[in-house]
Order: C-alpha cells, then structure tokens, then sequence
C-alpha cells in the first residue's frame, strides 16, 4: 500500500468559533440485537441501513435495515471479534476486527468481499467511517494493545494511498468519518489530556468543544453539513450532539430512556441520528433519532 502525507493535514488554519445554540426534536426508537443486552449503532446510510455490533464479551458486528426491521450479521472470516462502524450509501461497510493472533485490523466489506486495511508496519488499526468517493477515515497505533498514541488518516480505497492527519496541539488523535465533499471529522487529546473533536475542511481544522463541556468527540458527519458527537458535561454525564457546520450552532442530543449516557456515533443526510444509551461498561441499547417535523 502507498504512503502520503499531505496537505490534508498540513499548513491548517485552526479556527475557534463562539458557541452558538439550536433546538431540534427527535423522535427516539430503540433497537436491540435480538437476546443481547449489548448493542451499538454505529452509523446509518440515507436508505436507512444501519452499522453496528454486539455482544460486549464477544463483539459481533451486523447491519440492520430500518425497512424490513431485520438484522443480518457481519463479521470478518475467521475473526474473533468484528465491530462494524461505517456504510455508505451502497452499502458498503468498515470497521475493525481481531484476527486469532489477537491483532486489531481495520477492514472494508462490500457485498461480502472483505478487505484488511493497515497502515504498513503497523500492529494497530481501526477504520470508522467511509464516504461515496470510495475514501476511508480511521487511525492507527504503534501499540499492538492500541494503547495509543493514536495517529489518523484517510484511506484512498481505489488507489491504495494512505493521506496522514497532522493535528495541532495533539497528543493523540482519530480520524472518524469523511464526507462526500471530503470534510474530515475526529477527535484530539492534548497534553492535559482532555478530549476535543475537529473538522477539517479543505485546509482549515474547526475545533469542537461542546460549551462549557469537560470532554467532545466527534465521531460522525453527513454530506449536509452537519457534525455529531459526544460531549461530557462539567459532572460527568454523556450527552449527543449535533453541530451545524454552516450556522456554528449546537444542538444538545439525550434518548429519553437515557439522560446522561447518551451517546451519538452517526448521521444520515436526512439528519436521522444513531447512537447507544450505555448506563454501565456492560450494558447497552442502540436507538434512532429521526427529527421531529
């Protein structure tokens, strides 16, 4: 595979925007991998098709259509755990899985021809999102125990080339997801080691920081302009996000059944939200916001 480092990730101008603020209802639907107290929905598509995984002890990764309401499993041949995270519009997935040697490989699968994807010479990898444009985001480690630091990339499929992110002020980092028009989001860890999310766009990275937040991820994007996320507030508690890339304004995300460990991973271009309340390490359930109209 080839290697590049490109402007993507360099000579940024880093912008910091005043927080602004939007009210956004959304109806919430929950779905559970059948018999499993562990589910995450990770991404969705605009026909409604949704990445995920469950199983904490033994991740198992799967797509479910909103449409027809039935789950079909997806996992890396011969894996020992899958978790799949983004999908394209076609359909097409990637994630992460671990081979029986215990290695962490990030991976594509379309139509069930799967593909490992890692960084050359590396022990460590994750991808978490993928666009239309056949590009990937996602990171890698040094680490064999993905312990970090974290460095992230976007992955030309179709040509093979590797772009590394250089982020500003960053200890460690992940790419997360990548849009149609190539807008790049993820998230930091400084040297205090306190979390932020950013977006690069066309050269210029746009730190997220949920206000008055104490932690900010961002972990997904659409093609409308619009960033979600994760945000702690000043006592702890996990709140979703959506931020409007066009207006600057914020919107506040929590699953009714989940006020405070509520966790937003994916958006579609209809503004439909995925995501998990995960009220302990072992429990979860997965949801659909769909906005209210």
């Amino acid at each position: 595979m080839k290697l590049k480092s490109l402007a993507l990730g360099l000579g940024f101008a880093v912008l910091a925007c005043a927080p602004m603020f939007a009210q956004t209802s959304y109806n919430f639907k929950t779905i559970n991998y059948p018999k499993d107290t562990f589910t995450q929905l990770l991404g969705i598509n605009l026909k409604g098709e949704i990445a995920g995984y469950h199983n904490v002890n033994d991740n198992k990764g799967f797509t479910y259509e909103l449409s027809t309401k039935k789950f079909k499993n997806e996992n890396f041949p011969g894996s020992m755990a899958t978790q799949v995270i983004g999908i394209d519009f076609a359909g097409g997935t990637c994630g992460f899985y671990v081979d029986q040697a215990n290695v962490t490989h990030g991976f594509l699968d379309d139509n069930g021809n799967f593909k490992t994807v890692d960084f050359p010479g590396t022990p460590f990898n994750q991808l978490l999102g993928r666009n239309d444009k056949s590009q990937a985001a996602g990171y890698y480690s040094q680490t064999a125990n993905g312990s970090g630091p974290f460095v992230p990339y976007v992955y030309d499929i179709n040509g093979g080339v590797f772009e590394v992110i250089t982020i500003p002020g960053s200890v460690s980092a992940q790419a997360t997801d990548i849009n149609f028009a190539q807008q790049v989001t993820g998230f930091f860890i400084d040297s205090n080691q306190v979390n932020h999310g950013w977006l690069l766009n066309a050269g210029t990275l746009i730190q997220l920081d949920y206000p008055n937040s104490i932690f900010t991820q961002a972990t997904g994007e659409n093609n409308q302009g619009q960033v979600v996320g994760t945000y702690q507030d000043s006592s702890g508690a996990s709140h979703g996000f959506v931020y409007n890339i066009r207006t600057g304004q914020y919107t506040s995300v929590d699953d009714p059944h989940g006020i405070g460990v509520t966790l937003v991973n994916g958006i579609n271009d209809n503004g439909d939200l995925v995501g998990f309340i995960m009220p302990s390490s072992t429990l979860a359930s997965g949801f659909v916001a769909t906005p209210k109209k």
